[in-house]
């Protein structure tokens, strides 16, 4: 079975930064592609940033370009989500997602983490 854990979450005042990490394991295939999606309360999940399964091109919702940055360690099995200038609309669970094949940067990922609270206060 694939796993995803997700780390990293907690409550940061607006402005700040943090960085969120997911470990994947478990697989016997390919590097997977990796994404972060959010989901905020009474809302549906968004898209926020994908990373190629080799590290090489990288996606971000408009939202986010400028502010955050995804990157992986493959060696580690680690994929990452550095945040700055956070605010408080952004509020969510944070999760990392993982698919094989083609990237497909927003969309038909085969398994997903637990997810991690990020709470930003105003």
């Amino acid at each position: 079975q694939v796993q995803l854990v997700e780390t990293g979450g907690g409550l940061v005042q607006a402005g700040a930064s943090l960085r969120l990490s997911c470990a994947h394991s478990g697989h016997t295939f390919s590097t997977p592609h990796m994404g972060w999606f959010r989901q905020a309360p009474g809302k549906q999940r968004e898209f926020v940033a994908s990373i190629t399964s080799s590290g090489g091109n990288t996606d971000y919702a408009d939202s986010v370009k400028g502010r955050f940055t995804i990157s992986r360690d493959n060696a580690k099995n680690l994929v990452y989500l550095q945040m700055n200038g956070l605010k408080p609309k952004e509020t969510a669970v944070y999760y990392c997602a993982a698919k094989w094949g083609a990237w497909s940067p927003r969309g038909q990922y085969d398994y997903w983490g637990q997810g991690t609270q990020v709470t930003v206060s105003s």
